[in-house]
């Protein structure tokens, strides 16, 4: 790492001394009254126009351009109000440091103005907390899309993903002509809409939602990209096909259309392959869902405007059970997969009335092979353990919704929506245990063999009424919402163990054989119902107040029979089995009083809160009641922001919350689960409600003349009645696992990013650190432990965009663990994660390409001798065809190296692991693709042509 971290240092320094010139050019900008101060100053290129580099003049009005290449330029200057300045200046060998002297700007009189406004169009121009580019003076080769273009506008910044920073910020949402464009998420319109269609990309921080509804500032900002379009481009639809084969038996299809116009957006979207994509991507989610897919005053759940940070958050415990949303995927899933989605959408989008209706479809085949290598630590010894597994994973859904927002008048918009999904699925698991002792010596084995299938419906409807008063500011709001979910499971778990005796550590295991054999039916069915009233109310020009009352009633049934399967009867294990009726009731009521003032925005509030469980417990169902459960929680919750809009975009912002989280249904629910009998499951009904102290502060500014931007933050987190699972070693060495309640843990964490052009629209860079201490509490064997981690990040990027046809985007990354425990100080160990990643395109003659995606990545931990290195490199080659430039065949090859595999590191409680997983190695593919993008291009013939 160390050489490639000096070899990066030694490039850049390279390309910033082939960019020095004694050139220099410098001017002093005046009216009648004197300098003029802060002025955009701008160098083109005399023949296109095309943006060289920037500046504004000093309080003075005097500007420089330093170290330039040694060219013919356009120099122009403009400042609002008054003329722009444009000359072109010559190259003199004679002269390498030009002074224009005093240049004298004159006011725009009125006829003068629509002339104006026409023909002196800036490359930049800055309103405020505003940046408008002019699209047409940043060049991109012919067929880039948006996203292209942005890469480069001085001040963005995209990742190999394409997500977005601008100004040092993440965009939280694109808007195409002032209207929400397929979805907020930023790359549904930078990778679907031609570069060329843009007149105008203007930046700027928008107000939240939360304020939009009500009125009332909150003092919170999204910053927002618009794209401007040209008249012709202001409809039409745009779609994309791909196809392709290649070696080892891969193929893939997927095509997507969609078109659009200013009331409707349609759209299908459908793929097949086997190469890993198992759901859709961020940007083919959005382009499908359409600018319904973010709906931020659908939440039925009022109160303060973080959106819950105080709320009872119910979970059933099934962290691998696909919910209402349509699953999407970040990049190749691990293992090898056989995948089938298919869509359809329609969204109806004016003023008063938005419809949007869906159905989707996945299907998704996956089989995974894994081997983990862990250290288990007791009080006062230690062993290995060797797991080899195998999966094969299902999984089939229909997902169906519906939406409508109706603006019945000025005042008053009632939204309806309905969210719900049919599946099954089913999984067999295999896994080889071998465990060994510190000195190698294998005293145990274990198979297991479990497999189970199962369906799940949910449903979810909520109904939202808003009304606005006449007086502005205040807001009534009521929502119901009825919540179903139906999850039934038939699973069959097998288990044999075999103990040997070893002359070491040998453990009181004896030597001996024991199997389980069992057939497991679980129904569970919860419903739920739920209703929020929420009331806005402006005290003065400065004071708002808000109130809000939640309410909730959630009841659930679980039925667990397990039967044994060694006897020919099949009898019930009554031992295991168990009937489970749990009410879980909820009320909050709560108010806030907010302080709004030039720019400075503070709310405090509180709620009181009531949370109570009623539990049930039967050995079966109509049996004799065995157990009875009756706990109230009361709690009041106190929530506080802080935002300061210091302005010249400088921000300060914090806020502290307590949050309630109740137990997972897993966790309540009094059977013993030993599908595992070496990890033996118990429930706990007696558990209480996590409470969470949450406080955060930061800074941030970005600097309109230099482009610099800084942001930083520091924020902690306290835990009380954390539920962790205890842990009871045997001395067989059965794990017993137990959810308790423990206070104490905690989180510190700390960001700070900086980044600054090193050549304006050439080269820029970003360096950025995240620090984290946390505290993690449990019990073994009636003994604390005490586990602290810590985490050291360090990324570095590079932006390197110097001519139109050669792009480079860089970032190196290095990451150091400690993880200390208290009750044996030998697990304490150190373990590093460093990566690069490189995205790299060439343009050649005759619109062809050369792309290359590098991911090297070294996981090393020395405590389990593991240092794994794999160099991850994917280069593709591909043609732009076809008169409109809408054809392109590719062919491209996957991991060049070999090297893929999955690899996790993981430190937690008394384990240390290590795992790597199979997946998609080394292959060739072939593609054609068909992309319409808009309205037939108009295309300019590039540089080669």
């Amino acid at each position: 790492m160390k050489k490639i971290y000096t070899l990066m240092l030694l490039v850049s320094a390279s390309f910033a001394a082939m960019a020095q010139s004694a050139y220099t050019i410098k001017g002093n900008l005046v009216d009648s009254t004197g300098g003029l101060p802060f002025t955009s100053v701008f160098l083109l290129t005399p023949g296109d126009s095309s943006l060289v580099t920037f500046t504004r003049s000093d309080d003075k009005g005097a500007f420089v351009f330093k170290n330039l290449k040694k060219q013919d330029y356009l120099v122009k200057a403009t400042y609002v109000g008054y003329l722009p300045y444009q000359e072109l200046l010559k190259y003199d060998p004679a002269k390498l440091t030009v002074d224009l002297g005093g240049i004298s700007l004159k006011p725009i009189q009125k006829e003068l103005f629509e002339v104006v406004v026409r023909t002196a169009k800036a490359p930049i121009n800055i309103k405020g907390d505003t940046i408008e580019y002019d699209a047409r003076k940043f060049k991109v080769p012919p067929g880039s899309s948006v996203e292209d273009l942005l890469r480069k506008l001085p001040g963005f910044q995209l990742d190999a993903e394409g997500n977005i920073k601008a100004q040092g910020e993440s965009v939280k949402k694109i808007l195409v002509d002032g209207k929400r464009f397929f979805g907020d998420d930023p790359k549904v319109a930078t990778k679907n809409l031609p570069a060329e269609a843009i007149n105008k990309v203007q930046v700027f921080n928008d107000s939240s939602e939360q304020s939009k509804l009500t009125g009332i500032d909150d003092g919170k900002h999204e910053k927002t990209v618009n794209l401007e379009l040209k008249e012709e481009f202001k409809k039409g639809g745009f779609g994309k096909g791909t196809i392709g084969g290649g070696s080892d038996e891969r193929v893939m299809a997927k095509v997507n259309y969609n078109k659009f116009d200013s009331k409707n957006q349609f759209a299908v979207v459908g793929f097949g392959n086997n190469i890993n994509q198992s759901g859709l991507s961020n940007n083919d989610y959005q382009d499908f869902k359409g600018s319904q897919s973010y709906n931020w005053n659908d939440n039925a759940d009022f109160g303060f405007s973080l959106g819950g940070g105080v709320r009872i958050i119910y979970s059933d415990g099934d962290s691998e059970d696909e919910g209402l949303e349509i699953p999407q995927t970040w990049g190749p899933g691990q293992g090898f997969s056989k995948n089938y989605a298919g869509g359809i959408n329609y969204n109806y989008d004016t003023k008063k009335t938005k419809v949007s209706t869906n159905y989707f479809f996945n299907q998704t085949t996956q089989t995974l092979d894994q081997l983990t290598r862990s250290q288990y630590f007791l009080p006062s010894s230690s062993y290995l353990l060797s797991d080899s597994s195998f999966n094969r994973n299902y999984a089939q859904n229909h997902r169906i919704s519906l939406r409508v927002e109706k603006q019945l008048d000025s005042l008053n918009t009632v939204i309806f929506n309905v969210n719900s999904k049919i599946g099954n699925k089913s999984q067999t698991a295999t896994n080889d245990k071998q465990f060994d002792n510190v000195q190698g010596e294998n005293f145990r084995d274990q198979n297991l063999n479990n497999n189970y299938n199962g369906q799940n419906f949910i449903f979810s409807g909520a109904l939202i009424y808003r009304h606005k008063f006449m007086k502005k500011g205040r807001n009534f709001a009521w929502s119901g919402t009825f919540n179903k979910n139906n999850n039934d499971q038939n699973a069959l778990q097998k288990s044999s163990l075999d103990q040997f005796s070893v002359v070491g550590d040998n453990f009181p295991l004896g030597i001996g054989s024991f199997n389980i054999n069992q057939n497991v039916l679980a129904l569970n069915e919860s419903q739920e119902l739920k209703t929020s009233v929420l009331f806005i109310e402006p005290l003065s020009k400065k004071f708002s107040l808000e109130t809000f009352y939640n309410f909730s009633n959630l009841a659930q049934n679980v039925n667990r029979d397990v039967f044994d399967q060694f006897s020919d009867n099949k009898p019930r294990v009554d031992s295991l089995s168990r009937y489970y009726e749990n009410d879980i009731q909820f009320q909050r009521l709560g108010a806030s009083i907010r302080y709004s003032f030039k720019g400075f925005n503070v709310a405090v509030g509180a709620a009181a809160q009531q949370y109570g469980i009623n539990g049930k417990f039967f050995n079966q169902k109509g049996g004799a009641l065995q157990t009875e459960l009756n706990k109230p929680y009361f709690n009041v919750l106190p929530n506080l922001s802080i935002n300061y809009d210091l302005k010249n975009n400088r921000f300060i912002f914090g806020n502290y919350s307590v949050g309630v989280s109740a137990p997972k249904l897993r966790d309540l629910q009094p059977f013993t689960d030993n599908s595992n009998p070496l990890y033996v499951r118990l429930g706990n009904p007696n558990l209480t409600p996590t409470t969470s102290h949450s406080s955060m502060i930061g800074f941030g500014l970005f600097n309109s003349v230099s482009f610099i931007n800084i942001w930083t933050n520091l924020s902690f987190n306290y835990y009380q009645n954390q539920v962790v699972y205890n842990q009871k070693v045997g001395s067989d060495l059965v794990t017993t696992l137990t959810p308790e309640n423990i206070s104490g843990g905690k989180n510190f964490g700390h960001y700070f990013s900086f980044g600054f052009p090193i050549k304006k629209t050439k080269l820029s860079a970003s360096v950025n650190t995240n620090v984290n201490f946390g505290r993690n509490l449990v019990y073994i064997n009636n003994t604390l432990n005490q586990n602290d981690n810590q985490m050291y990040n360090l990324n570095l990027r590079f932006d390197l965009t110097p001519v139109e046809w050669f792009s480079m985007f860089t970032t190196f990354g290095k990451g150091l663990n400690y993880a200390n425990y208290s009750i044996n100080s030998t697990q304490n160990q150190q373990y590093q994660n460093n990566f690069i990643q490189s995205n790299t395109v060439i343009q050649f003659p005759k619109l062809i390409f050369l792309t290359a995606d590098l991911n090297y990545s070294n996981y090393k931990n020395e405590k389990l001798n593991f240092n794994q290195h794999l160099p991850i490199l994917n280069m593709s080659t591909y043609k732009i065809l076809g008169k409109n430039k809408k054809s392109e065949v590719r062919i491209s090859l996957y991991d060049v190296f070999k090297r893929n595999i999955g690899v996790r590191q993981s430190a937690y409680q008394n384990v240390i692991s290590s795992s790597v997983t199979q997946t998609l190695s080394r292959y060739v593919m072939f593609t054609y693709t068909y992309n319409m993008r808009g309205v037939s291009a108009n295309v300019k013939k590039s540089r080669w042509e």
